[in-house]
């Protein structure tokens, strides 16, 4: 598994070691350890990174390294899909059977009409770089893993969260921690989001499941959820009052493009669904974990942290 030190990477080590798999997590640092699991340290992954030190006797590859979103907005670091591509190409050669790799949902796009959520099959239009980055990734790897006997599974999860998450959906929590007046009461959106108990428990499943076997699967928890919802969840697990009041929608706009808060307030003012029938249906698999428990659960792992 490369980026196994990650937010997802250990919590998958610990899922898959707690399945019986012998896991080795590749990270690029020196990470703490995860207990079950052999990390290896071995720098920054490239097109021309060696492989054949790493693929003995390995049967599936998970590859969830990547840059932050802000290094991919400033064109900063390595070629990501020529490394993955040369990955698959180590990993066809060494014997591996199935590679899965963790794209994003915005590989297909960031914003969706409500009621009209996104199929595995939808055009492809990213908004932005790191969107359009996953897609590049995506085509290499369905590039250079063509003709070889290798199994290819790419995973378009929505937005990840969970204890220790960061990032925007951290921003969010805070914002409900701190007890200001928030205006998004009169918010009637829907966003298809992810539990990361969930995410790992589907990559469990599809990394041997046979019905994953060349197919791009989408996920999500069992319900979306309004952001008012949300934050009225979110509450609870923080033992405040949700403080909610309502503003018409065009206020939002200028506030559109400040560095931080620009990115957040687009995703609470906006719907992005997605339709995961599919993923359940054909590896008869259903989110353990009901959104409801796990955003009280994420915001409780915050109280007690702070």
């Amino acid at each position: 598994m490369t980026g196994a030190a990650g937010f997802i990477g250990r919590s998958l080590c610990a899922r898959l070691v707690a399945c019986r798999h012998t896991v080795t997590g590749v990270t690029r640092g020196l990470a703490a350890p995860i207990p079950g699991a052999e990390l290896r340290s071995i720098g920054d992954i490239g097109p021309t990174t060696d492989w054949s030190k790493h693929l003995d006797d390995d049967e599936i590859v998970i590859h969830l390294a990547n840059r932050a979103h802000s290094r991919v907005s400033s064109g900063a670091g390595m070629d990501e899909p020529g490394a993955a591509a040369a990955l698959a190409r180590a990993a066809a050669e060494g014997g591996v059977r199935r590679l899965l790799y963790m794209s994003s949902i915005r590989a297909m796009r960031d914003v969706t009409p409500p009621g009209s959520p996104l199929r595995s099959d939808d055009p492809m239009l990213p908004r932005d770089s790191y969107g359009r980055q996953k897609l590049a990734i995506e085509r290499a790897l369905q590039a250079a893993a063509r003709g070889t006997g290798l199994e290819l599974v790419i995973l378009r999860p929505p937005l990840v969260y969970g204890p220790g998450v960061r990032g925007n959906f951290r921003l969010l929590i805070q914002l409900v921690a701190s007890g200001l007046p928030l205006p998004f009461a009169g918010i009637d959106n829907r966003r298809s989001l992810i539990f990361i108990e969930n995410l790992v428990d589907l990559v469990a499943h599809a990394s041997v499941h046979p019905g994953a076997i060349g197919r791009v699967l989408l996920a999500r928890d069992a319900v979306d959820l309004s952001t008012p919802e949300m934050i009225r969840l979110l509450a609870v697990g923080l033992d405040r009052r949700p403080r909610l009041f309502t503003v018409p929608p065009i206020i939002f706009a200028p506030f559109h493009g400040l560095p931080l808060l620009g990115p957040l307030i687009v995703r609470l003012t906006n719907s992005l669904q997605v339709d995961d029938s599919w993923t359940r249906t054909a590896l008869d698999w259903h989110p353990p974990i009901s959104p409801e428990t796990a955003l009280v659960a994420t915001a409780q792992d915050f109280r007690e942290r702070s």
